[in-house]
């Protein structure tokens, strides 16, 4: 059987920052780069699905969006335990939201036809919370979102795992396979990377592949494919608090004379 592990290199502030000249970004030279958190916990699950079954009978598949430089957390992957790495890109990517992107990744799975597909709850960066379920609806498959538990034998027909609900609550349901879980943080114990996995990772290939090789259009990538953008950023102006003392008419007076300042009104 084989489990496709969705995996993002996601981008860390550094304390100071510039935007980008077109307002629309920070400046990359201020951005640090590592593996998305969720999905190490991800690629762990899926990791310790294979060693569980014994040897061959799991293919795990580490699959990202992004350039040359993302190869980077695909070889974090193999050195942890995944058996294969795939990385797609095209610049027509560029621009792409996390529909976008979900519609490239579930191009990947019709073409691999994975018995499980894991992604992260959400990410660092954006934290959308959104590739994952996106993911499923275009494959039309089972899924479960915020996944805390998971339990599943390989050649089984469905999954049983426990998703976090509002309030603390856990929910156990059966999630028949093929299906897409997003795993979230805490539900094992990512692994390190040992020495050895890291220098055979570095020796192993990245497989390759573009949008359109997929099958899909450039009309279906970048901002022409995509449900949002961003069209500015920017850093908030900082507030300031203020006690306001008094008697209850004179607190009410300074109240109204903020609302006032800050509405124009």
């Amino acid at each position: 059987m084989k489990i496709l592990v969705a995996v993002k290199r996601v981008a860390a502030l550094e304390e100071d920052f510039e935007i980008r000249d077109d307002g629309r970004d920070v400046d990359p030279d201020f951005l640090n780069w590592d593996l998305n958190e969720w999905d190490d916990y991800s690629l762990e699950c899926a990791v310790q699905i294979k060693e569980a079954a014994g040897e061959g009978a799991v293919e795990v598949v580490a699959v990202t969006i992004g350039p040359d430089d993302a190869d980077e957390v695909l070889r974090k992957c193999l050195a942890k335990g995944a058996d294969r790495a795939l990385r797609v890109w095209d610049d027509a990517l560029e621009g792409s939201d996390p529909i976008a992107i979900a519609r490239v990744l579930a191009a990947v799975a019709q073409k691999e036809a994975p018995d499980l597909l894991l992604a992260g709850t959400q990410s660092s960066d954006h934290a959308h919370a959104s590739t994952g379920i996106a993911l499923a609806a275009l494959l039309d498959w089972p899924h479960a979102a915020v996944v805390a538990a998971l339990d599943f034998k390989p050649g089984s027909a469905s999954a049983l795992v426990q998703r976090e609900l509002e309030g603390g609550l856990l929910q156990s349901i059966g999630v028949q396979t093929p299906a897409v879980l997003t795993i979230q943080l805490g539900i094992n114990t990512p692994r390190y990377a040992s020495l050895r996995g890291i220098k055979q990772a570095a020796a192993r290939p990245i497989e390759t592949a573009t949008p359109q090789e997929l099958g899909l259009a450039e009309s279906a990538l970048g901002e022409s494919g995509s449900l949002s953008r961003v069209r500015r950023m920017y850093v908030p102006e900082k507030g300031r608090a203020e006690m306001i003392e008094g008697s209850a008419a004179e607190q009410a007076a300074r109240l109204i004379q903020i609302i006032r300042e800050a509405t124009g009104a």
